[in-house]
């Protein structure tokens, strides 16, 4: 008996080739959104272009020579340094008040928890650049609101140069990325809660266990690892960190607030326009980033996931 032989079109299947046709769309997006500026960006930083290259299309190979100018940058290690030290700090204050406002809202009834939702909601909507605005107004030496509320109630005596001041102004930048970036972690904490079974604190209430005891011993090992997801997460976008830095001190005052991602767009698009060297920063923060992630995941993620 001859066997009739489908077209392909109507043959069944395998799993695989199925989901390889329904991500090759969104494979054939990511390759055109991010690989082939990714493989360009990667292909200037081995070349010397500036504009005067540009308007003749004739990059000069330079091997790693952009490489080593960047790091024989000292203005890229202030950069580093501000970064790291803004990293530190954003990154775990978010730690701590995610898990005290998730714990918050836990406990809270189902229609204070709902208002209450939406609320912290709200800074994650604005975009970053005019989350950077509304701060940098907020800051404002003569005019600023943060002046007169600290003045009105008898905090300070004369106003307060919070982004111009080289000692409170990176600081002064921690605040309002927190504030706009804060709801992502409040998110994934809360919903890390609500799948911790209520059996356990009932259980730990019965044999006598206080608030305490029932947080160090259910709450947070169950929270180690979202905990952990989150601390990756934050620490690659903090060290990307240039909305704020743009709208509020734009790297000042002096080099007080540059940081790795501000670096690599001055050096880029500042005369005299450096396109490799921008290009070579970028990769070498990338790497970094990359490093810091590998160090999380061996240390952090897979002790919380054994």
């Amino acid at each position: 008996m001859n066997r009739v032989r489908l077209p392909w079109f109507r043959r069944e299947m395998s799993a695989g080739r199925f989901a390889l046709v329904m991500n090759l769309p969104t494979l054939l997006c990511l390759g055109l959104v991010l690989a082939y500026p990714v493989g360009y960006a990667a292909y200037l930083s081995v070349h010397r272009v500036g504009l005067a290259q540009l308007r003749r299309g004739e990059f000069a190979f330079t091997g790693w020579e952009n490489y080593g100018r960047v790091l024989e940058d000292p203005l890229f290690w202030v950069a580093i340094k501000n970064t790291l030290i803004f990293t530190v700090i954003t990154v775990s204050s978010e730690i701590v008040l995610a898990v005290a406002i998730a714990l918050l809202i836990n406990q809270a009834g189902i229609w204070t928890s709902r208002i209450t939702r939406f609320l912290i909601l709200l800074p994650y909507a604005i975009p970053p650049i005019c989350n950077g605005l509304i701060w940098a107004f907020l800051y404002s030496f003569q005019f600023g609101f943060l002046n007169r509320i600290l003045f009105s109630l008898g905090l300070i005596n004369d106003p307060v140069n919070w982004a111009g001041n080289p000692d409170t102004a990176l600081y002064a930048v921690t605040v309002p990325y927190i504030w706009r970036t804060l709801p992502f972690a409040i998110i994934l904490v809360h919903a890390a809660l609500q799948g911790i079974p209520r059996e356990l604190y009932e259980q730990a209430a019965i044999d006598g266990a206080n608030a305490w005891h029932r947080f160090t011993k259910i709450t947070w090992p169950m929270l180690q690892q979202i905990i952990a997801i989150i601390l990756i997460l934050r620490t690659a976008f903090a060290f990307a960190v240039f909305e704020e830095i743009l709208a509020i001190t734009q790297g000042g005052p002096g080099d007080a607030t540059w940081v790795a991602a501000w670096y690599s767009y001055k050096i880029t698009f500042a005369p005299p326009n450096n396109f490799g060297m921008g290009s070579a920063s970028a990769f070498i923060l990338t790497l970094m980033v990359a490093a810091i992630a590998l160090v999380y995941m061996r240390l952090i993620y897979r002790r919380v996931t054994l």
